[in-house]
This record gives structure tokens, C-alpha cells and sequence, in this order.
């Protein structure tokens, strides 16, 4: 598996693990939990995807529990905070906001740390762009947890090449990865200028809902469906692999992030890595997805 390198000390599996579905398995037992990680391990996936308000904020405890000395030595832990939503430990919440406050930042990271029994994470991503963020105070915050030891990396999600640079402007520590939301279905930031800004700043994108979220196998997308499976056939795949096969390719070095609590599905993750997509087939499929031929 390859890995792309993020600092001199964090690297990140190609392929991510998304454990945003974990605590909504029917079983969140350890050692279950162990064996999607040993299936990830398997096949050389070490990067596992955490927020702090997954599961209604439970998530993360769920890995935690699962967790042991010899498992965290072998792997990446990213999380997220900023998302302040009416349910879990902040049941009391008004309104659903976003909070990138010293005090909340702080005190999420605290949380992620003692809820996964950890003693750092490797890589923090501001979940939302935050429009009543003071850059000054959350980036001078973010700072001084990578210089405490907590965090290791600082990133960002679904950041636009704005919001990314008013934060980086009151930082001192780079922020090494943005991510965002791309996927044959959701193909606008490859011309919208988020994909070419991080590109040009050779910053890896992280995706999210690679596959659309699932709705990539609706009927309504027959036609992308047929295409896939014609690629998929001719490398031993399932449609599904071609369809991270296509971000994989793309020389921004994109890093899916897959989530499934089925252990068939998250052992056949690393078939994308065994298509080899060319140019043309590229476009083919992505002129499916757009409807109509490129320019």
C-alpha cells in the first residue's frame, strides 16, 4: 500500500479507513471492532478516520475500547472538532454551530484523547469552515497542541481555498491536508479550483464519500454503473474499486476514505489499488458522470 507522507514524521495509509458508520453497527463489541482493524492491516491500511461527533459523539469511544497498545503502535488516528450538535455531551446545545474557540478546541481534543485512551492523535482536521472563527485565536490554538505533543499534523474539512488561507494566515504550523467531498458523482472540485489549489501547493486531498454515499449504485446511474463494471471486468474488480481507482489516479494524490461495517466489503478495499487507469478511460468516465462530453 502506498503511503503519502503529510510531515517528516506523519504518513498516511493511501487508503483510509472511515469509521464514521462505526458506533452504528449492531455490534460495537472490541473485538469486533478489532477485526475491521486487522482487515484494514491486512491489507496495508493504517490510517483510520475519526470526528469527534461521530456517532453522536460516541464513535470515538468505540475505538477506544478496542484499542490496545500493539494496535495503536501500527496505526494513524485522525480526528475532527468544531461541530457543536444537540446530542451526546453536547445534548444542551441551542442550535447546531460551529465553535473553533481556543476553549472548545481545546477541550474536544482533551475529550478525543481520554475517549480513545490515547496519548496524541496523529493528524486534527477542522471539521467546518467556521464563519465567527478568529483565525488568530484558532490557529495560535492549533499551534500550541502540535507544540504540547497532543497533535501531531493540523489539517482541515471542506475548506474552500479561502477559508484554508485565512487560517493558515494566523498559524505558524502548515496545514497538511484538506478534506473535502469528491467522487464521480461529486466531480465539481476538479474544476471549481479547490482540487488545483492544493494541487499547486502539493497539499494531498483527502476524499469523503468517495462513492456518493452509496447512491452511486442507484438506478439512475446505469449508464456510469455499466461503464464501471466493463473497467471493473477487465481487472478483476467490482464497480466500486474503478470508482476509487479513478480519484487514485488523478495526480493530485488523493486519499479516499472509505467507511463500512461489513468486513467482506473493508477486505476488498485495496482492489482499487489493482486498476491502473489511463487517461482515456478516465475521461470516459467522467464524461458519463457529467452527462455529456467535456468541451
Amino acid at each position: 500500500m502506498e503511503r503519502i507522507s503529510l510531515t517528516d514524521d506523519v504518513a498516511l495509509s493511501r487508503l483510509v479507513y472511515g469509521m464514521w458508520r462505526l458506533g452504528d453497527d449492531a455490534d460495537t463489541s472490541p473485538n469486533h471492532v478489532r477485526d475491521k482493524i486487522a482487515a484494514c492491516l491486512d491489507q496495508g491500511i493504517t490510517t483510520m478516520d475519526q470526528a469527534d461527533i461521530y456517532g453522536g459523539y460516541e464513535a470515538e469511544a468505540v475505538l477506544g475500547r478496542a484499542l490496545t497498545p500493539e494496535i495503536r503502535n501500527r496505526i494513524e488516528i485522525v480526528t475532527k472538532c468544531d461541530i457543536v450538535a444537540p446530542a451526546g455531551r453536547h445534548a444542551g446545545a441551542l442550535v447546531k454551530h460551529y465553535d473553533t474557540s481556543r476553549g472548545h478546541i481545546e477541550a474536544s481534543v482533551d475529550a478525543s484523547l481520554r475517549l480513545m485512551g490515547i496519548d496524541h492523535i496523529d493528524l486534527l482536521l477542522v471539521h467546518r469552515p467556521d464563519p465567527f472563527m478568529d483565525h488568530h485565536e484558532t490557529g495560535e490554538t492549533l499551534d500550541d497542541l502540535v507544540a504540547a505533543g497532543k497533535v501531531r499534523a493540523v489539517g482541515a474539512s471542506n475548506f474552500r481555498p479561502w477559508d484554508w488561507e485565512l487560517l493558515q494566515s494566523g498559524m505558524k504550523t502548515p496545514l497538511v491536508t484538506n478534506q473535502i467531498k469528491i467522487s464521480l458523482l461529486h466531480h465539481v472540485p476538479f474544476t471549481n479550483g479547490d482540487v488545483a489549489f492544493h494541487q499547486k501547493n502539493a497539499q494531498p486531498l483527502m476524499a469523503w464519500s468517495p462513492l456518493g454515499g452509496g447512491t452511486l449504485f442507484d438506478h439512475a446511474q446505469a449508464g456510469l454503473r455499466m461503464k464501471l463494471a466493463e473497467v471493473g471486468a477487465r481487472h478483476g474488480v467490482d464497480e466500486a474499486a474503478v470508482a476509487i481507482a479513478w480519484l487514485l489516479a488523478h495526480p493530485a494524490r488523493i486519499l479516499p476514505v472509505l467507511g463500512t461495517n461489513n468486513l467482506d466489503r473493508i477486505r476488498a478495499i485495496s482492489d482499487a489499488v489493482k486498476v491502473d487507469l489511463g487517461r482515456e478511460t478516465w475521461f470516459d468516465l467522467y464524461t458519463e458522470a457529467l452527462g455529456h462530453e467535456v468541451a
